[in-house]
């Protein structure tokens, strides 16, 4: 079974981005058809400043800000075909859109979900940040310490937001780490329709102590790459 391909897409807008992605899931479905499955590819990108609003009749309601707002922050909006509801992708931000053959993984989407989540659970634990997934509401969290006396400060901020599609059980769209993001950009929208829930960054719980976007996707991607290579080796041994 081919390993992993990873692909570094650099800086991209979101749009074309969307549209490599779905060049890639083409790819993957003509290799199961042709009866040599892949495993995939994860990509990987770092969006100009972009809020993307989903389907649901809600998600409009969930962007804060007028035209001009948009405009003078210099953030577009789009729509995207993914699951979840409103958020903001920007600069400093690490962005994996794994293309993967679920099939061959054996995964379930709850499982996959799962699976996203670990995986950025352990890569910010390498840099000595602990998070956590919290039932019911999909993304990783960090606990924040909350001043003596506050009374509406979040206890838990959102680190990474999640949102996929699955297209014949290959997956597209995937996970936003927060590096060092322009966290205000938040402000704009309620963050994955989900009032009252803060979000974070590396940079901010870090400080001068943050590492390199580099080094985080190096860890990214070997943590994606054991999780994927352990779910090979269990399909293969249910064969």
């Amino acid at each position: 079974m081919p390993e992993l391909r990873i692909i570094d897409l650099g800086r991209m807008p979101y749009a074309e981005a969307l549209d490599v992605q779905r060049a890639h899931l083409e790819e993957v479905l003509a290799a199961r058809q042709a009866g040599a499955p892949q495993v995939g590819r994860l990509l990987l990108v770092e969006h100009e400043p972009v809020i993307t609003l989903t389907r649901r009749a809600e998600t409009g309601g969930h962007l804060l800000a007028d035209a001009d707002t948009l405009d003078r922050a210099g953030v577009a909006v789009a729509r995207t075909d993914r699951g979840g509801d409103i958020t903001y992708h920007g600069p400093g931000q690490l962005v994996a859109y794994p293309i993967l053959d679920l099939n061959v993984l054996r995964l379930r989407l709850v499982e996959y979900m799962r699976l996203l989540e670990s995986v950025v659970i352990e890569t910010v634990d390498q840099f000595g940040i602990a998070a956590h997934a919290e039932k019911g509401a999909t993304g990783v969290w960090v606990d924040l310490a909350v001043r003596p006396g506050a009374v509406d400060e979040p206890r838990a901020a959102k680190i990474a937001a999640m949102g996929v599609r699955v297209r014949r059980w290959v997956s597209m769209h995937g996970l936003a780490l927060n590096v060092e993001p322009d966290l205000t950009h938040f402000d704009l929208i309620v963050p994955c329709g989900l009032p009252g829930r803060g979000v974070t960054s590396m940079r901010q719980l870090l400080g001068r102590g943050c590492p390199s976007m580099d080094s985080v996707k190096d860890a990214l991607v070997a943590s994606m790459s054991r999780a994927v290579a352990n779910r090979v080796h269990e399909s293969l041994s249910c064969r």
